[in-house]
């Protein structure tokens, strides 16, 4: 078995194994996302399940990274990763116990993007798909890097507002990515995002409406921040003239929910941080969509988003930047259609 499938295979193992015990753990120290008048289910659901993510995870680690071999400094990049993803869980497990306010959630996710790109993660370059190569500067590659991490990291979190949505999303770009890496020859990208599909799509198992158990903020912010982590990986090792396009394709329903998120509110006059009804989810919901379908409408354009970065790799430069400039055409429709750019009290959210 090649040794993405070994990541595969263990996390899937892993995360259906340990999720239940999680569950139980939750159940017993409160850690209960409890309804009320703005959710949808009617009994206290269990909202760790990113524990058994990362367990699972960090086991297809433990069993795939050793069959691949690693170059000095891409092991050091690989170490930050994870040592920022340890961190990511662990605020993401006191939040999702304390509920912590946004800022010092915000700090620590910069902390934590801030401890990968010590260790190497860094965007130090940006290319087109004619092949032109631009080098940055420190000043521009730190900070940038740790916008992009952290950036990542919050759109998945945010759209984890139904029950299966982040963790089929999520399974949706690491098959992608993996494809991709596949394509490329990059051993190292496969083998992690082959790991977080294994362990998102396991997880589904018990997430999937009607959820017995929610990822929460520990699951969510940990997807986010390895798939944006393992980008920059891939990127810089595999110096794909698509770069950054193809993950931000991969993930780019909650990049363009969180953008629209954005845009919506600064029309209205209204605070960026201050949530709203507004999402592609609850669209879909005030339109009398159940959670089922809507989700699997979304687990759909996801699909078809990652179909496009795919095909931008195969294709010629030219025909790359028709597919880009098609998607981006169909998006603006899609979402006017919608009525994403305006304010919506109506909906309910998980």
């Amino acid at each position: 078995m090649p040794e993405y499938g070994v990541a595969f295979v263990t996390a899937l193992a892993v995360v259906l194994v340990v999720t239940p015990g999680v569950m139980w753990v939750a159940f017993r120290t409160g850690a209960l996302d409890k309804p009320d008048a703005r959710k949808v289910h009617k009994q206290p659901i269990p909202r760790i399940g990113g524990a058994g993510i990362y367990l699972a995870f960090m086991a297809a680690m433990y069993q795939a990274l050793p069959l691949v071999e690693l170059e000095p400094d891409v092991k050091q990049a690989m170490t930050g990763l994870l040592l920022g993803g340890t961190l990511i869980v662990a605020i993401g497990l006191i939040d999702d116990y304390k509920n912590l306010p946004a800022k010092v959630k915000l700090l620590g996710q910069i902390i934590s993007a801030g401890i990968a790109v010590a260790f190497g993660v860094r965007i130090d370059f940006i290319s087109d798909p004619f092949g032109d190569i631009l080098y940055l500067y420190d000043y521009v590659t730190i900070p940038g890097t740790i916008f992009w991490i952290v950036g990542i990291t919050n759109t998945v979190n945010l759209i984890d507002g139904l029950d299966g949505l982040a963790a089929g999303v999520s399974s949706i770009a690491s098959v992608t990515i993996l494809l991709v890496a596949l394509q490329q020859g990059v051993p190292l990208v496969a083998v992690v995002t082959a790991a977080l599909a294994g362990a998102a799509l396991g997880f589904l198992f018990f997430n999937f409406n009607p959820a017995r158990i929610f990822m929460g903020d520990t699951g969510s912010m940990f997807l986010g921040f390895m798939l944006s982590g393992i980008s920059v990986i891939g990127a810089v090792k595999s110096a794909a003239t698509i770069a950054l396009i193809v993950p931000i394709l991969a993930l780019g329903l909650p990049i363009l929910d969180t953008t629209f998120a954005i845009i919506r509110r600064k029309l209205a006059g209204v605070p960026i941080m201050k949530p709203d009804k507004g999402h592609l989810h609850h669209r879909l919901l005030s339109l009398g969509f159940t959670q089922r379908q809507a989700v699997l409408l979304m687990y759909i354009i996801s699909a078809l988003l990652g179909s496009s970065a795919i095909a931008m790799t195969e294709v010629s430069p030219l025909c790359a930047l028709l597919i880009l400039a098609l998607v981006i055409v169909a998006v603006i429709y899609g979402a006017k259609r919608l009525g994403i750019f305006h304010l919506n009290n109506t909906a309910h959210t998980h």
